[in-house]
């Protein structure tokens, strides 16, 4: 599907946000069908805002405070109200991301991305077992014996758990191991122990710069070798590209399983950085039974070519969320409208 080419980013400002009858006259709430179970979840719902400059996507986990969800407003804004910062690069090399699934259902997960060159495996999912993450790792690496093979635990083990894990799965070869550990602390524990173990697994930190006030301590503290970021929760691209300088690390794009509105954000984020050593977690709508667009961005070859997105109008009838949900998403969107209009701290927009 052709851009977008009649929108045109607007010059807005910083600070400035349209008003709340603006943003709900073109409010969308959607509610998606997952492939799989994915974080807990097999229906993804989101609210979509049609802009003069494009779509956005607001979608913050329900579990998130407004405070928190108030970056991925200020995402959603500048996506359909300014507009994204000039690419440096068209093509983005993405991975493919397998869920928590039984090792039986790896080939079946990763047929749907095609080929890759990279693979992200979820790990220490709550009640599995290593057992069940080492079968599950051990598959995609017989599936795909030379691609780059990296693990997400989520915070989901302790120090010891994770120097263990860690030991165990890098005799498939990892690439990088993406916050093992949910505190910066026990990030740079693990990563010191991993060191003096001569276990050559890089560290990653996500939760430990997204969900951080101050998302550079993590980089201050020697906790990770390379940082993870997502557009929405750090409240946009160029913000992303704010933190990804200051901190001085390689950085990887990856999405908040999003729609292909919320991946076109993390396009932009990855076309606009100076360098982009990592393939870019952002293969997510593979998940998806259903996109909102005709044209999804999805993989093709290992790669998501830089595009605009409109989303469909009859897409949007058909997976439009029940009258409750609606309700729900737009009384989110009032509270956190009205706090982001007050400043939430250090949260802007463009």
């Amino acid at each position: 599907m052709p851009a977008d080419t009649h929108r045109q980013p607007q010059n807005l400002p910083p600070q400035d946000l349209p008003s709340l009858d603006e943003l709900v006259a073109s409010a969308h709430v959607v509610s998606l069908p997952m492939r799989v179970k994915f974080r807990g979840i097999t229906r993804r719902e989101a609210l979509l805002l049609d802009g003069p400059a494009g779509w956005g996507e607001f979608c913050p986990f329900p579990e998130y405070g407004d405070a928190e969800a108030s970056r991925w407003l200020a995402s959603a804004v500048e996506a359909g109200w300014q507009g994204f910062p000039p690419a440096l690069r068209s093509v983005i090399p993405v991975n493919a991301t397998v869920p928590a699934v039984t090792a039986d259902r790896v080939p079946e997960i990763l047929a749907r991305f095609g080929r890759v060159d990279a693979v992200k495996v979820k790990v220490a999912e709550r009640g599995q077992t290593l057992e069940d993450d080492a079968a599950r790792v051990a598959a995609v690496r017989s599936a795909l014996p030379d691609a780059a093979v990296r693990v997400d635990a989520n915070g989901g083990w302790d120090v010891a758990a994770a120097v263990e894990a860690l030991t165990r799965l890098s005799a498939v070869g990892l690439e990088y191991a993406e916050q093992p550990v949910p505190d910066i602390e026990g990030l740079a524990e693990v990563r010191r122990r991993l060191r003096a173990a001569g276990i050559p697994v890089l560290i990653a930190a996500d939760e430990s710069v997204r969900k951080e006030e101050d998302p550079l301590r993590v980089a201050r503290a020697g906790a990770a070798d390379l940082i993870v970021v997502k557009v929405a929760p750090l409240g946009g691209v160029r913000r992303a590209l704010e933190i990804v300088a200051q901190a001085g690390l390689p950085a990887v794009v990856s999405s908040a399983l999003d729609t292909s509105v919320g991946i076109r954000a993390g396009l932009a984020l990855a076309a606009a950085l100076p360098e982009l050593p990592y393939a870019c977690g952002l293969g997510t709508v593979s998940l998806f039974e259903q996109d909102i667009t005709l044209d999804p961005l999805v993989a093709d070859d290992g790669a998501i070519r830089v595009r605009d997105v409109t989303a469909d109008a009859g897409l949007l009838e058909r997976y439009a969320a029940a009258e409750d949900r609606r309700d729900w998403w737009l009384d989110r969107l009032r509270r956190v409208h009205a706090g982001l209009s007050q400043g939430f701290p250090e949260v802007t927009i463009g």
